[in-house]
């Protein structure tokens, strides 16, 4: 690549140490080093504009207090959902809005799995292809065990809500024990198997959590495939919107990186470095809510049980759950999936804490009749 007159160097303090240098812009990822990076730049006066949200969800309370006190900007739109400006909307477009919930799709390589899955193939498969074709990388446990999506939902919560970031408070489930047969089962029963990013403000703190979740197929969500990212927000004022577009990829991530250089650069030449709080906050504003823990969420649930072929096994089921306050919406078993004395029962319950599920699971697990685990799907109507 020709660079004509624009000095090149493998030292990356080169940048942060010139004078010259207004905007240092950080793309090279993980922790540490781009922790460094984005610290030092801060301190010698000079703006950031950051595609790394890794660094933001785990750093970004320390980060953005340093760029505070420096009186410069730390700009991290490319960091969230890549070419859909959400971050904009959630701090500016939504600044009239009591904001209540963010649900959304916002890993593309884990959307492209499920819904590769719809045609009956195997979790292994789709991932090898995902990698194939750049969508996954070779070590993708962030992308299918939902570390990437909790990372860009602490951001997207911290900034709809009003919070610190609090990743490590978060819980985070991957999709790699979903199967084929969940996901046909879960369109017999009128649903669609997402992996979403959900943040939720309740009076006595804030649910934060990614997890695979069963959506009615009627809502627009649902109709989100392959690697694209869509992202529901709930506003007192405005109700439902959805933000829909690409996640990720070279070209909406540099989108995004040039639309924060334009806008910091705008603000500069205003005379006003920062004009939107960081989280879109007042720091003073910030409240320090807590992050509940799962136990106190409250979803529907969708159960296979691999039940042996006995007779009142379905009574018995149902009377554990009973027992636990849970009421059933749907069952399913079909004698044609009989097979070696098992058979899978499919259960769609009506919502309850998941305090209560935890503890009927375990009784289940407990019985003669029970084969394996019990496999846990929740759901979400976003009504």
């Amino acid at each position: 690549m020709d660079l004509g007159d624009v000095p090149f160097s493998t030292d990356i303090f080169d940048v942060v140490n010139d004078p010259s240098v207004d905007i240092v812009v950080e793309l090279i990822g993980g922790y540490d080093a781009a922790k460094e990076l984005v610290l030092a730049a801060v301190r010698n006066g000079k703006h950031v504009v950051t595609a790394n949200k890794a660094l933001i969800a785990v750093h970004g309370n320390e980060i953005f207090e340093a760029a505070d006190k420096a009186g410069v900007v730390v700009a991290y739109e490319a960091g969230v959902a890549g070419g859909i400006p959400v971050m904009k909307a959630v701090r500016e477009g939504m600044a009239a809005n009591r904001i209540d919930w963010i649900a959304g799709i916002i890993n593309g390589t884990g959307n492209y799995i499920l819904t590769e899955m719809r045609a009956g193939r195997e979790f292994s498969e789709v991932l090898k292809e995902a990698q194939d074709l750049g969508y996954a990388e070779a070590d993708p446990t962030f992308d299918v065990e939902g570390i990437d999506a909790a990372h860009k939902l602490t951001i997207l919560a911290s900034a709809g809500f009003g919070v610190p970031l609090q990743f490590e408070k978060g819980f985070t489930e991957g999709i790699s024990k979903i199967t084929p047969y969940d996901i046909a089962h879960a369109e017999l029963l009128g649903y669609r198997i997402k992996h979403l990013g959900i943040a939720r403000r309740r009076e006595d703190g804030i649910e934060l959590r990614v997890h695979p979740t069963l959506v009615p197929k009627s809502h627009l969500i649902a109709q989100v495939d392959g690697v694209l990212n869509a992202v529901l927000v709930d506003g007192d004022a405005v109700g439902q919107t959805m933000y829909y577009g690409p996640g990720a990829g070279d070209e909406a991530t540099a989108s995004a990186v040039i639309a924060d250089i334009v806008d910091v650069a705008r603000g500069v030449a205003c005379g006003s470095s920062q004009r939107v709080p960081y989280l879109g906050f007042e720091p003073d504003a910030i409240e320090e809510l807590d992050v509940l823990s799962m136990e106190d969420v409250q979803s529907a649930y969708y159960l296979r049980i691999t039940a042996l072929d006995r007779p009142g096994v379905l009574a018995k089921i149902a009377s554990v759950l009973s027992e636990h306050g849970i009421n059933i919406e749907s069952i399913m078993q079909k004698e044609s999936e009989l097979k070696d004395g098992r058979i899978p029962v499919i259960i769609l319950t009506h919502t309850v804490q998941e305090r209560q599920m935890n503890r009927s699971i375990e009784e289940l697990e407990g019985l003669s009749d029970i084969d394996g685990q019990v496999i846990r799907i929740r759901a979400e109507n976003f009504n």
